[in-house]
C-alpha cells in the first residue's frame, strides 16, 4: 500500500521564478497550474514551460498539473502539451461529476498511446465540488470504474460564485452549512470509491496555528491530506498528515494482534474487531508503511 500525498502544493505554471523554486520543496506532490494562475493570453507559453520543467526535472516532489475545464477550449491543449511529459497526475477542476473525469481518462488514454507511455500510469484528482450540480453526482463515483482516479478533492470559493454566495463561511469564521454538507459529502464519496480524500485549501496564509489544528481535524476525520496554496504552508500540512510515533506503534500491535485472522482482539484491555482492524492499517498506510509491517 502506497503511503497517501500529504500535500499539494499550487505553483503558477507561468512563473519561471516560483517554479524554480521546486526542487527546494517539501510537499509530497506540487500541482504546476495552467488554469486559474494563469490568463488566457499566458497560457501556450505556460503549457510549454509546464512541460518542459516536468520532463527535464528530478525532484522530490510528485509532479501534478490542473488543466482547464474540460469545456473551457484550452483542455485539449493543455493534455496534449504536458502529456509526453509524464506528469504524476492531472488535477482536473470544474467538473459537474464522474462523466466529465471519464472524459479526460479517455484523452488521457489516447494520448498515453500516441506517445508509447503506459496506459493508465497518469492519475486524476477532480475538484468534484465547484459547480452546483456536482454535489448531487458525489456518490456516483462509487460506480464509476475510473482506474486512474487518485481521489476526490473539494472546494468552496468556485461553489460559492456558482451559487451566488456572497460568503461561504459562518458569523464563527468556519464553513457555512452548505459547504460543511458538500465537504462531508466528499469525503463520503472519495471513501465509498476506495480512493483518498483531500482536504480543500486553508485560505489564511499567515495562521498557521489554524492550519494545523484544521488539518489534524481533517485527518481525523478521515482525509489523508490537503492542499497548499504557500510554500509555507508545506510543513504544518506534512506534520499534521502524519500519525505519530505513538499511533504507528499502536497500529502495528493492532495489526499484529490480528495477525491470527481471528474476529476480535483483546489489547491494552480493550476490545478490538475488524474496524479498529481498518483504522490500524490506515495510520500505517498514512506513516508510509505497509499494514503487514
Amino acid at each position: 500500500m502506497t503511503a497517501p500525498i500529504r500535500s499539494f502544493l499550487f505553483v503558477p505554471g507561468d512563473s519561471e521564478k516560483k517554479i524554480a523554486k521546486i526542487a527546494g520543496s517539501s510537499a509530497d506532490a506540487v500541482i504546476l497550474d495552467l488554469e486559474d494562475a494563469v490568463s488566457d493570453s499566458r497560457k501556450p507559453m505556460a503549457r510549454q514551460l509546464v512541460a518542459e520543467f516536468i520532463a527535464g526535472e528530478s525532484v522530490g516532489s510528485q509532479l501534478w498539473v490542473r488543466m482547464n475545464p474540460i469545456d473551457s477550449g484550452h483542455a485539449l491543449a493543455d493534455l496534449a502539451a504536458v502529456v509526453a511529459s509524464r506528469p504524476a497526475g492531472i488535477m482536473i477542476p470544474k467538473i459537474d461529476g464522474p462523466a466529465d473525469v471519464t472524459r479526460v481518462h479517455h484523452y488521457l488514454e489516447a494520448l498515453e498511446a500516441a506517445h508509447g507511455l503506459p496506459v493508465g500510469n497518469i492519475r486524476v484528482l477532480p475538484v468534484a465540488t465547484e459547480t452546483a450540480r456536482a454535489p448531487f453526482r458525489l456518490g456516483d463515483f462509487a460506480n464509476a470504474g475510473i482506474a486512474r482516479l487518485y481521489g476526490l478533492t473539494w472546494g468552496a470559493e468556485d461553489l460559492s460564485a456558482a451559487l451566488g454566495a456572497s460568503t461561504n463561511l459562518g458569523p464563527t469564521g468556519e464553513w457555512a452549512t452548505t459547504y460543511q454538507i458538500v465537504r462531508s459529502l466528499a469525503l463520503m464519496a472519495a471513501r465509498a470509491a476506495n480512493v483518498e480524500a483531500v482536504e480543500t485549501l486553508y485560505v489564511d496564509i499567515r495562521d498557521d496555528r489554524g492550519l494545523a489544528e484544521s488539518s489534524r481535524r481533517a485527518r481525523a476525520e478521515g482525509f489523508s491530506g490537503r492542499i497548499a496554496v504557500h510554500p509555507g504552508q508545506v510543513d504544518t500540512i506534512n506534520a499534521a498528515f502524519t500519525p505519530t510515533a505513538d499511533e504507528v506503534d499502536f497500529a502495528a500491535r493492532v495489526v499484529a494482534a490480528f495477525s491470527a485472522n481471528v474476529g476480535t482482539v483483546a489489547l491494552d484491555g480493550k476490545m478490538l474487531d475488524l474496524p479498529h482492524l481498518k483504522q490500524a492499517e490506515r495510520v500505517l498506510a498514512l506513516a508510509g508503511r505497509r499494514p503487514s509491517a
